[in-house]
C-alpha cells in the first residue's frame, strides 16, 4: 500500500469502524486522501461532495446528485458530513493543518 491508500484506509476506518479497508470504494477513499493533505482540518462538506462528485462521474455519470453543492436539497448535503468529519478527525489526528 503506498501513503494515498494507507491514509485512505484510516479515513475509512475513521467515517465507518465496522469496515475493512481497503475495499472497492477504495478509490473514493484515495480522493478524500488529498483533500486531507491539501485542506487538513479545514475540509469542507462542499469539498467532500466535490471529490465525491469526481469519483461517481465515473461510477454513476447519470446521478442526479452530481450537481453544484449549493444545487443540493440539505438532506443530500448532510450526507457529506460524516466524511468530512472523518477526514478533520484523521488530519487532527496527524496534527495536518492546510
Amino acid at each position: 500500500m503506498n501513503y494515498l491508500d494507507l491514509l485512505a484506509a484510516d479515513i475509512q476506518r475513521e467515517a465507518d469502524p465496522a469496515s475493512r479497508p481497503p475495499d472497492e470504494d477504495l478509490a473514493l477513499y484515495r480522493l478524500y486522501a488529498v483533500l486531507l493533505l491539501a485542506k487538513g482540518v479545514e475540509v469542507t462538506d462542499e469539498d467532500v461532495h466535490n471529490a465525491w462528485s469526481a469519483w461517481a462521474s465515473e461510477h454513476d455519470p447519470e446521478s442526479p446528485k452530481i450537481a453544484p453543492f449549493k444545487e443540493l436539497s440539505l438532506g443530500t448535503q448532510r450526507k457529506d458530513g460524516p466524511y468530512t468529519k472523518a477526514i478533520r478527525n484523521v488530519a487532527a489526528r496527524l496534527n495536518m493543518k492546510a
